[in-house]
């Protein structure tokens, strides 16, 4: 499931490029259990109306873009 939900994040991140996208809406999940779904992103969202862009477990205050490497 972690690379679906890594494959997930990529194609959000590049799909928010389209005013009308929301990528913290992005969900995955298995085709036989299309009930249980797993969030790509993190929920909260943050001043300004955008959604925390990292991971959906992630430790630490959240933030609009993942920090960089």
């Amino acid at each position: 499931m972690s690379s679906a939900v890594r494959l997930a994040r990529v194609v959000a991140r590049w799909a928010s490029v389209l005013p009308q996208t929301d990528p913290g809406e992005t969900t995955v999940s298995a085709e036989d259990a299309q009930h249980l779904r797993h969030r790509a992103f993190c929920d909260t969202l943050l001043p300004g109306g955008r959604r925390c862009g990292l991971r959906d477990d992630h430790d630490g205050p959240c933030s609009v873009r993942p920090p960089r490497i």
